[in-house]
């Protein structure tokens, strides 16, 4: 059985449901299975051939199918790599090294070097923001923008708005569906993302229902690290996070990196809404505080 799902039914229904939803990825792709020293991966290409690369790392307990209502803006301007990040309910290996080692960067080097990248842009949310930016702080030399959507590492991880839902659990479908709305923040947010597809947050329950989430901590970013970022760096954070404290991360970055553009939702919780524009704006380069959608 893989180790990350609660039985290898739930592994199945998963995979399919997944599958559904990528046969409905919202602009032409290509899909490759790449090998890594830590397993294969999977990859969503989109976008012209001889655009600038962009890398889209997903949060944690999650896949691909968080960029379809992204990709379609980002890859008129770039070749988009929607990566399904390893040990998540994805198409990639379920293998999951420490955070604390330098695996994931090797993970993303062989990444990288099977499509001939030498250098790009990168583009993640929560665990795939704290990933792309232990990349950019290991391997400075591949980056050339970085966009963090509500990111971990530099805000502290909060843990009562899981503790709290864990008693919710039990009670079904309802208790799943609540839990979930108290995790990832307040009501409009959650709204959104069912408003954008009923289908992708059903899908959302189901893996909630079916996995078996990370347990440790995404380690904290140290000043002296951070202060050592030299790219073009945008962050968008929400303003009611439950799960990470945003306005610390807001304030670390405007003190350690003061080139920064930071940008925090207000009434926004886990799930970021609205940044679509915002990131391409900053990806071809212009002023990202500009814009809005």
């Amino acid at each position: 059985m893989n180790a990350i799902y609660r039985s290898e039914d739930a592994h199945r229904a998963v995979e399919q449901r997944y599958r559904t939803l990528l046969r409905r990825w919202p602009v032409p792709a290509t899909e490759s299975t790449v090998s890594t020293r830590y397993g294969d991966t999977f990859v969503i290409v989109s976008g012209p051939r001889d655009a600038p690369p962009v890398v889209l790392l997903h949060g944690g307990s999650f896949n691909s199918a968080a960029w379809t209502g992204d990709v379609a803006t980002w890859a008129q301007t770039h070749r988009v790599y929607a990566v399904d990040v390893i040990g998540e309910p994805g198409l990639s290996a379920p293998s999951r090294p420490p955070l604390t080692s330098g695996c994931y960067a090797e993970w993303l080097d062989d990444v990288l070097g099977a499509f001939d990248i030498g250098q790009s842009a990168f583009v993640g949310t929560s665990l795939g923001g704290w990933l792309a930016l232990d990349y950019a702080l290991r391997r400075p030399e591949r980056i050339t923008r970085l966009a963090l959507l509500v990111p971990g590492g530099i805000g502290r991880q909060k843990n009562g708005a899981v503790i709290a839902a864990l008693f919710l659990l039990p009670f079904g479908a309802w208790g799943r569906r609540a839990a979930v709305r108290l995790v990832l923040g307040p009501p409009p947010a959650v709204s959104a993302v069912a408003a954008e597809s009923a289908e992708l947050a059903d899908f959302l329950l189901l893996i909630q229902r079916s996995y078996r989430r990370r347990r440790d901590r995404l380690p904290i970013f140290s000043d002296d690290r951070l202060r050592r970022l030299d790219v073009p760096l945008l962050v968008v954070a929400g303003a009611k996070d439950r799960l990470l404290d945003s306005r610390q991360t807001a304030r670390r970055v405007r003190r350690l990196l003061p080139r920064a553009t930071v940008v925090l939702l207000p009434d926004t919780g886990h799930i970021p809404i609205g940044y679509t524009r915002t990131v391409q704006r900053f990806l071809i380069g212009e002023d990202a505080r500009q814009a809005g959608g």
